[in-house]
């Protein structure tokens, strides 16, 4: 899956930035098309991957290059000013070969607030690629400006959009760590999935190619709707399991045919359980799993761990749990790495109580807002003598 990725605003290109590290760690030959945009010039200087040409400063006559605060709609007017720019940008960087755009953005602050909306209503009228984005919600803690901020952003971008992959900060929390490592921590976890979801469709390595393979159009198809989408992720060491089952060999002392098959049913039950767990386990934005309109599995690892049969019963078992039918399953073997990873993409859910409380708190946020500068006019005017005629 070949994505275009925009990291709009600080949250954003910190994860662009991250994601293009994994990518040169792992010596990926996948084409990765970026740009990190930013209003504050020491953001965008604070990042040690992204190649200075892929790095847009927008609003310098405005915001002199400070950024825009927590102000949202700012961020937006500045990208509205300086949309030709982005696109200009983003044209020299060519798209002929790209599969979707992927804006990843925080919902909370201001620039990627307001100005990921202002992209995707250009980026979805102007090419025919769908135009997905990754939304980091901020934690209730974090306060309520942060909490209208991403209920105005998420309700702009559902309007243009194919799809919104939430991360709830609330929902990852990491005991002993400071605020910023946990952030760290966050986006890590994002770059795994994203690692994975990337990966679709594309040939990782020579001569190795999926039992089951799902190419981008898969993809395309899960995520297309408007809707919002949660992503589970479980690992497992894959030469543990190796060790584990020759332990059982060993014990066993049968057949070859007999260890052969005893093997393969326990790579099926390993591959299914995998999947079980990333379904049911830590989703990006905690939701009620049979509220999912469609579903997506890939499991990825070194080819001896991967099993059809199992990734087959996994399919099986997420068509039951969600309220839809489609569920499309794949798999692609590296040996670049020693564990086994299993991706459930939960499309279109329905049932996400994070977005509800989020809806409460900008209402509330919004009032208070409105009765903060509507007290503030009243203490201002009560300092002029009232025989004092107004002007207009």
């Amino acid at each position: 899956m070949k994505f275009f990725v925009i990291g709009f605003g600080q949250a954003g290109g910190k994860i662009l930035d991250l994601f293009i590290e994994n990518e040169k760690m792992r010596g990926s030959n996948v084409e990765l098309k970026s740009l990190a945009i930013n209003t504050a010039r020491t953001d965008l200087m604070g990042l040690k991957h992204v190649p200075m040409e892929n790095r847009i400063l927008i609003g310098q006559t405005t915001v002199k290059g400070h950024g825009v605060g927590t102000d949202n709609k700012l961020g937006a007017k500045v990208a509205q000013e300086e949309i030709e720019t982005i696109l200009n940008a983003i044209d020299e960087k060519g798209t002929h070969e790209m599969d979707a755009f992927l804006i990843v953005t925080g919902l909370g602050g201001g620039t990627g607030s307001g100005g990921s909306p202002v992209l995707a209503k250009y980026l979805s009228e102007m090419y025919s690629e769908p135009v997905y984005t990754v939304g980091i919600l901020p934690a209730p803690e974090e306060g309520k400006l942060y909490s209208l901020n991403a209920a105005r952003s998420m309700v702009s971008l559902m309007k243009y959009i194919d799809n919104l992959i939430l991360l709830d900060n609330g929902a990852w929390k990491f005991e002993g760590f400071s605020l910023k490592e946990s952030f760290n921590k966050i986006n890590e976890e994002i770059v795994r999935r994203l690692t994975v979801l990337t990966r679709a469709g594309e040939p990782v390595e020579e001569d190795m190619i999926g039992e089951m393979v799902v190419d981008s159009s898969e993809v395309i198809n899960t995520l297309r709707g408007g809707g919002i989408s949660s992503i589970g992720y479980a690992t497992t060491l894959a030469e543990k399991e190796k060790k584990q089952v020759n332990k059982l060999f060993a014990r066993l002392k049968k057949e070859k045919k007999a260890e052969k098959q005893i093997m393969e049913e326990d790579k099926s039950m390993k591959i299914a359980s995998l999947v079980r767990r990333a379904a049911l386990g830590r989703l990006t934005v905690p939701c009620n799993i049979r509220s999912a309109e469609r579903a997506l599995v890939l499991v990825a690892g070194p080819p001896e761990h991967l099993d059809r049969k199992g990734l087959e019963k996994a399919k099986l078992w997420l068509e039951e749990q969600i309220s839809g039918v489609e569920v499309r399953a794949g798999d692609y073997p590296t040996r670049r790495t020693k564990y086994v990873a299993a991706l459930v993409v939960l499309a279109n859910v329905i049932e996400i109580q994070r977005v509800k409380e989020l809806q409460r708190l900008a209402a509330l946020a919004k009032e208070g807002v409105e009765d903060a500068e509507r007290m503030r006019m009243e203490k201002t005017l009560s300092l002029f003598d009232e025989d004092i005629e107004p002007l207009v």
